[in-house]
């Protein structure tokens, strides 16, 4: 990119920031970097740059970028969650794209700011996540890369089973690892001839021994901490690598609960925004042919921008006109809408956002539907009625799509082995898929984990022991 182009993108970062803060927003300040596309799918593929090494995170950048190359996908924007915030924008963008993400970056900024889900976010957490990476280098050079990396497929298969309100528990007690640590960094260094100054003295008293951890009340959602805090079998070093996992999906929780909501509110804003720049009417004709992109329905899936968007749209719409009904019901008297959706996108997650504000006239208008697969042979439409999709769309949401798995023994049989519940709502588990997890939560645990789930309407509980697979 030229340097006149650069500092045309400059000039209109200040327009665009200018207008923001005249709507409403208050966003973290914000800095932009342009990269190439290998850069840019670097981070996309680690979520955060600077992370240790795995090889899905190499998994997801390698099949990012062959769809970028082929012209199937492009990220047009990345955005951390930081203060100050980081938007990467690709350099191959063009002026326009980049106008648009940057106000779009700008509507997320000013969401991690302002939405109570994030309030307990980690805001130096690329800093945080290079002290990982280096930890996580030491590991690998003093146990060997094959042996952390087999470690870490362990975690991973279970690292989204955290207890997203870790934010509202009491503070945990220290592990023993954890309390053998603080002992030892408080204990005062001897010096050379300190030994020769106690001739003759009684010996020190010995410390009292570090207590075994009481065991937390269960049934406990948080799988990783649990494993973490009292497997039997795991070293020092392990635990600390399971407790760095679960610092990193702490910071990715918030995301995952409002993944509608942020992408609906940087989507709402940047339509307004770029509205209100000086635009030609080619580049104004570009801008409405990448917004319609953004915001369309998507064939099969769920389009989370065009869902937040639409709903965000039509909260001020209401709120700003409401019916006669809804003023002598809920006493509004109009011109309320801007009030209302910033009220909004600071107290709601998706689950509360769907549950309250999607509505039947809304459903309707974005044909939304629910479909299964009939009989393993075609996908059929099973129902249309709004408060059923609804439902459907907060059930689906609830847990992030993850199963909710919970501990309900860490003493079964009174031999230390695991007895895993999956709190079961309607969907089955993939029992193939929950087998390969179980072996991997064997390896963390070191002893029989069971797992108590539900097929056919019939209660089955899957066991593995580190040799075979039963079932009951």
């Amino acid at each position: 990119m030229q340097d006149r182009e650069i500092k045309d993108l400059e000039h209109a970062l200040e327009q665009i920031w200018e207008v923001a803060r005249k709507f409403g927003l208050d966003p973290f300040p914000t800095r932009f970097e342009l990269v190439p596309a290998t850069v840019m799918y670097e981070i996309g593929s680690y979520a955060l740059p600077g992370r240790y090494s795995h090889w899905t995170f190499g998994k997801a950048y390698h099949r990012m970028k062959t769809m970028y190359d082929f012209g199937l996908a492009k990220i047009y924007e990345v955005v951390i969650n930081t203060n100050p915030s980081y938007g990467f924008l690709l350099e191959t963008n063009s002026p326009v794209q980049n106008k648009l993400v940057m106000a779009h970056v700008l509507g997320h900024v000013d969401f991690f700011k302002h939405n109570v889900y994030f309030s307990k976010t980690n805001r130096r957490m690329v800093e945080s996540v290079s002290t990982h990476a280096q930890r996580m280098s030491e590991y690998e050079f003093k146990y060997g890369r094959k042996t952390v990396e087999q470690f870490l497929d362990a975690v991973l298969s279970v690292e989204e089973h955290i207890d997203p309100n870790f934010f509202i528990k009491p503070e945990r007690d220290r592990t023993p690892a954890e309390e053998a640590r603080r002992r030892a960094a408080q204990k005062p260094k001897e010096g050379r001839y300190d030994d020769l100054w106690r001739l003759g003295e009684p010996p020190a008293p010995e410390p009292p021994p570090i207590e075994q951890p009481q065991r937390e009340p269960l049934p406990e959602k948080d799988l990783v901490y649990y494993l973490m805090r009292y497997s039997p079998t795991l070293t020092d070093w392990q635990r600390d690598v399971m407790a760095l996992v679960h610092e990193e999906m702490e910071y990715f929780i918030p995301q995952m609960q409002t993944k509608v909501m942020n992408e609906g509110w940087a989507s709402f804003w940047h339509a307004r925004i770029m509205r209100e720049l000086d635009l030609t009417d080619t580049e104004s004709l570009e801008f409405a042919e990448l917004h319609a992109g953004v915001v369309s329905p998507q064939k099969g899936q769920l389009n989370p921008y065009y869902l937040g968007y639409k709903i965000f749209e039509d909260i001020e719409r209401r709120w700003d006109n409401p019916t006669e009904e809804e003023r002598e019901k809920f006493g509004r008297t109009g011109g309320e809408g801007r009030a209302k959706i910033f009220e909004v996108r600071e107290l709601d997650n998706d689950v509360s956002f769907l549950r309250n504000y999607l509505t039947e006239e809304l459903c309707e208008e974005l044909d939304l539907f629910v479909f299964e697969l009939v009989e393993e042979e075609e996908w059929t439409v099973t129902e249309k009625r709004w408060a059923r999709v609804r439902d459907q769309l907060v059930a689906n949401m609830t847990n992030f799509g993850f199963p909710y798995i919970v501990v309900a023994d860490g003493d079964y049989n009174g031999n230390r082995e695991l007895y895993l519940k999956h709190q079961y709502e309607g969907a089955e588990l993939d029992q193939a898929y929950a087998r390969k997890v179980l072996e991997y939560v064997y390896a963390l645990w070191g002893r029989t984990v069971h797992l108590e789930t539900v097929v056919d309407g019939e209660p089955l509980v899957l066991r593995y022991d580190g040799a075979e697979h039963q079932e009951d």
